[in-house]
């Protein structure tokens, strides 16, 4: 067994939370900035701003309404909602029923980042954070390749393919500095910020933000995003056709962009194949994590779903079916049960 089904109450609390958590997130839109309410007079007027700093750490005031009982109750309702932390209930419940939280120090980073605006930026959780978040989409608890110390992020950088606004801007430098977790960029020989995030006392935790490969193999600097991408190669499968769902602890929730399941698998294999002797860790990891999807795609009756993301890697080039054939043959190595016709015809 690769995976454990949840209880049907498991599968309602984590669907309740992740409706929660997109209401909440969709209704508060100040509840990303961080500032203060202030009353301001106007030609003997009173009137309410939400004053908060911007990517240039200017400070802006955002207009609120004038000071009668509708705002008024709005402001007190802000206060509240930072306070209270209304989505905790939700996230406890859901854990105490089986739903996968992810580490308190891991969800500081993600939560912080959905605050500053990140995945509203077209950014997309992956990795092994990822997969805990997918096994909760699915309603299933993964019994193998969920231990982490990375927190792992991607954006289409350049090539957005989601709709955004064109003044969208946002801080992540600033946003990871606000969580005083010593996390510090590492520089790269130009002198500029580069991808990866270290704490100098924390060897364990590691940042890293990538990018699909660009043709001259150069970090993708994102000035709106205050965000520099590693490119890497075969990085664009996960970041094609992404879903959503929600990541959580003890402390609440947060929406968070996904890879879809199927692809996030796929390219699992890909990734295998592409990964050095060196780097056998990692890439067993990526062997455990795309049988446990396969197994469940298998298993649901739902092989045509794994299937189609299989063709459109094999489709892609060379390169790509060369890779795919080896993560396939390990898998099957590892996994002889996976052989299943229905989840690799060509």
């Amino acid at each position: 067994m690769r995976f454990s089904e949840l209880k049907l109450s498991s599968q309602t609390a984590y669907a309740e939370l992740f409706e929660q958590t997109r209401s909440f997130e969709m209704t508060n839109a100040l509840a990303g900035l961080k500032g203060s309410f202030q009353k301001l007079e106007r030609k003997g007027k009173s009137y309410w701003y939400f004053a908060y700093r911007d990517t240039d750490q200017r400070t802006r005031m955002a207009y609120v309404g004038p000071d009668e009982a509708r705002v008024q109750a709005l402001v007190a309702k802000f206060a509240e909602i930072r306070q209270d932390k209304p989505l905790a209930p939700a996230a406890r419940s859901a854990i105490a029923l089986g739903c996968t939280p992810v580490a308190p120090k891991h969800f500081r980073i993600i939560k912080r980042l959905a605050e500053y605006g990140f995945f509203r930026a077209g950014g997309i959780l992956i990795g092994t954070h990822a997969f805990l978040a997918i096994g909760n989409m699915l309603g299933v608890r993964w019994l193998a390749g969920a231990a982490t110390l990375d927190v792992d992020f991607a954006h289409a950088g350049r090539n957005v393919s989601v709709a955004l606004p064109a003044s969208i801007k946002l801080d992540v430098l600033g946003a990871l500095e606000s969580l005083e977790m010593g996390l510090l960029p590492i520089t790269q020989f130009n002198g500029s910020a580069g991808a990866q995030y270290r704490n100098p006392k924390d060897q364990e935790l590691r940042i890293d933000f990538v990018t699909s490969m660009t043709r001259d193999n150069k970090t993708v600097v994102l000035p709106d995003l205050n965000l520099a991408l590693e490119p890497l190669k075969f990085m664009e499968f996960s970041l094609e056709q992404t879903t959503q769902g929600c990541v959580f602890g003890n402390a609440g929730s947060c929406a968070v962009n996904l890879p879809a399941p199927e692809r996030f698998a796929v390219h699992k294999l890909i990734v295998y194949g592409e990964r050095p002797v060196s780097e056998r860790v990692k890439s067993k990891k990526d062997l455990l994590q795309a049988a446990s999807l396969a197994s469940y795609f298998s298993e649901n009756g739902q092989a045509d779903v794994f299937n189609a993301a299989w063709q459109d890697a094999l489709q892609r080039g060379k390169g790509w079916k060369e890779r795919a054939l080896q993560g396939r043959s390990a898998l099957i190595s590892l996994a002889p049960d996976l052989a299943n016709p229905e989840l690799w015809a060509d």
